[in-house]
C-alpha cells in the first residue's frame, strides 16, 4: 500500500523507499520533502545535522525524478535520503570535522563512499554532527551545539557518529554514514536503538579521510578506521554496504568483496557463540547486563545457538589502543593546530597531544594489538561469533564524556566504550544490534563480532536475531508523532 503522509514516508526503510521510487509509486521529491520537513520539526531540539543541505537535496531528488522519467536506471539507493558524518568529505559541501581549524573547509572531492552512494541514487540531506576529528565518544565539539538522543533529548546519542545516529533514530533519514575507529558507529547505534555495522578492514574503502596527508586531524586512525552504515534494519545495512564495498586504488588497504553478496539470508545454521558479559574486566550497569543476557537467550532459545560463557583472556588493551591512535595521529601538525586554537580545541584532544609519548609505549601497543588479534582469531576458530554488550551503560546526560562510576566501581570516563575497540584492533567485522530497553526506556545494544572476512555470515546472524526479536523502528516522539511499534519481548 502506498504511504500517504509525511510521517508514514519517514517511517519507511531505505529498502522500501528504493523499491517505491524505482517502480515510481513514490516520487524521490516527495520522499526528500518529507525528510526535510522532519528535519525542520525535530532537529532544533536534537542537533543531528550541523550543515543541512536542503537545496542540494532537492536538486538531487529532481535529477533522479527526471532520470526515472527518461527510463534510466537510477541505482539501488534510488531516492533514499542519507546523512553523512561531518568527518567524511563531501565535494562542495562544508566538512568541518567538528573543529574550528576546518570551520570553513569545503572539499574539492567526495570521499569514495559518498561518491558511490550518490552514484547509486542516494540524496544527501547534509552533514551530521561529530566529536572533534572523531576523538571522542559523544557529540560534543567546539563548533556546534551538542547532539541529543531522540529517545531522551536530555541524554547523549553517543559518538563519535553522534549526528548520524540521532538523524536515523529520529526518522530524519532512513540511513546515515558513520565512521568507526574504535566503536564510533556501534556506540551511538547502541545508545539510539539502531543497527551499526563495521565491516572487515578494507571491505569499504576510505579516501581522502584518514589517508590524505595534507589534512592534520582528518588524516588519523588509518589502520583502525572504517566507514559504514547506521540504519534501522539489518537489510538496510546490507543494502548500503552493497553500494559502499569494493576496492579502490586510492585506498591501499581496500580489498575485493566478490565473496560477499551483501544480502541477508535466513535461517542460519546452528551457531556457536562465545558470550562474555564483561570481557573479564569491564564494569557494566546491571540494567545493561540484564537486557543483553535476555537478548543472548534469543540466540539460544529462538535460533538454537550453542552459547557458552567464556573468558576472552585478553591482554590489557585499553592503554594500547590509545597509543595506537596517537601513533596514527599527525602529532606535529595537530600540535601546531592546538597552539593556534588554544581553548578552541576540545580539552581531551589537547590532553592527547600534550602527552609525551615514548617509543616503548608505541611499540608495546603494537605488540598488544597482535596479542588481541591472535587471541580473537583462536577463539573464532572454535566459535562463529563473539557476543557481549556494546556499551557498559545506556545513554547518560549530555555534558558528560562518560560516567565516573558504574555498578559501584570508580572508572575512567571512557570506560563505558571499551567493549568495541577490540574489533578494530583485530580488523574483524562487528555490529551492534538493539537488544531491548532499560527500565527507564533507554535502548541497549548487543555487540556481535564475526570471523575475519566473515561479513556475510555476520549479516546473516544479525538478520536472524532481528527476525526473532524485532524492535521499534522509531522511538516514542515527544512532539506528538506516532511511534512505530514492534514486538519487544526482551
Amino acid at each position: 500500500m502506498r504511504p500517504t503522509d509525511a510521517d508514514e514516508l519517514c517511517r519507511l526503510t531505505a529498502t522500501e523507499i528504493a523499491a517505491h521510487v524505482r517502480t515510481r509509486t513514490l516520487s524521490p521529491v516527495e520522499i526528500t520533502e518529507a525528510a526535510l520537513t522532519r528535519m525542520e520539526t525535530r532537529d532544533k531540539e536534537l542537533g543531528a545535522f550541523c550543515t543541512p543541505t536542503p537545496d542540494h537535496a532537492r536538486a538531487a531528488a529532481r535529477r533522479i525524478e527526471d532520470a526515472l522519467a527518461r527510463g534510466e536506471d537510477v541505482g539501488p539507493l534510488a531516492g533514499v535520503p542519507l546523512g553523512v558524518k561531518d568527518l567524511i568529505c563531501t565535494k562542495g559541501i562544508r566538512t568541518t570535522s567538528g573543529s574550528r581549524a576546518y570551520a570553513d573547509f569545503v572539499p574539492d572531492e567526495d570521499d569514495i563512499v559518498v561518491e558511490r552512494a550518490v552514484a547509486a541514487g542516494a540524496v544527501v540531506l547534509g552533514k551530521t554532527n561529530a566529536s572533534e576529528f572523531g576523538y571522542g565518544p559523544t557529540g560534543d565539539n567546539p563548533l556546534f551545539p551538542v547532539t541529543r538522543n531522540p529517545w531522551d533529548p536530555s541524554r547523549t546519542s553517543g559518538g563519535s557518529s553522534a549526528g548520524s545516529a540521532a538523524a536515523v533514530a529520529a526518522g530524519m533519514a532512513p540511513v546515515a554514514l558513520g565512521s568507526d575507529g574504535g566503536g564510533s558507529i556501534r556506540l551511538p547505534a547502541a545508545l539510539c536503538g539502531l543497527v551499526g555495522f563495521k565491516a572487515s578492514m578494507g571491505r569499504v574503502p576510505v579516501y581522502p579521510g584518514c589517508r590524505d596527508e595534507r589534512y592534520p586531524g582528518v588524516n588519523g586512525w588509518e589502520s583502525v578506521e572504517h566507514i559504514g552504515p547506521l540504519t534501522r534494519t539489518v537489510a538496510d545495512a546490507a543494502l548500503l554496504l552493497s553500494v559502499l564495498a569494493g576496492p579502490d586504488p586510492r585506498d591501499r588497504h581496500s580489498i575485493p568483496c566478490g565473496d560477499v553478496a551483501w544480502t541477508v539470508r535466513r535461517p542460519v545454521g546452528r551457531l556457536r557463540i562465545a558470550y562474555s558479559p564483561d570481557l573479564g574486566h569491564i564494569a557494566v550497569d546491571p540494567e545493561v547486563r540484564r537486557v543483553v543476557e535476555n537478548a543472548v537467550r534469543v540466540f539460544e532459545r529462538d535460533l538454537g545457538a550453542d552459547v557458552e560463557l567464556v573468558d576472552l583472556e585478553l591482554p590489557d588493551y585499553v592503554e594500547a589502543f590509545g597509543a595506537i591512535v596517537a601513533t596514527e595521529t599527525d602529532l606535529t601538525g595537530m600540535r601546531e593546530m592546538a597552539e593556534r586554537l588554544g581553548d578552541g580545541m576540545s580539552p581531551h584532544l589537547r590532553a592527547l597531544l600534550a602527552t609525551p609519548w615514548t617509543a616503548e609505549q608505541l611499540t608495546d601497543a603494537s605488540r598488544v594489538r597482535k596479542a588481541v588479534a591472535n587471541r580473537l582469531a583462536r577463539l573464532l576458530s572454535t566459535y562463529d561469533l563473539i557476543v557481549s554488550p556494546t556499551t557498559a551503560v545506556a545513554a547518560f546526560p549530555v555534558g558528560m564524556r562518560g560516567p565516573r562510576e558504574i555498578d559501584g566501581r570508580v572508572v575512567d570516563e571512557d570506560h563505558w566504550t571499551t567493549f568495541t575497540p577490540i574489533a578494530n584492533m583485530a580488523s574483524l567485522p562487528a555490529a551492534s544490534l538493539p537488544a531491548g530497553l532499560t527500565a527507564q526506556g533507554l535502548p541497549v545494544g548487543i555487540h556481535v563480532i564475526g570471523r575475519h572476512l566473515g561479513d556475510a555470515a555476520l549479516l546473516d546472524a544479525c538478520a536472524a536475531f532481528e527476525a526473532a526479536a524485532p524492535w521499534p523502528l522509531l522511538p516514542p516522539d515527544r512532539s506528538g508523532d506516532r511511534a512505530v511499534q514492534g514486538a519487544r519481548g526482551r
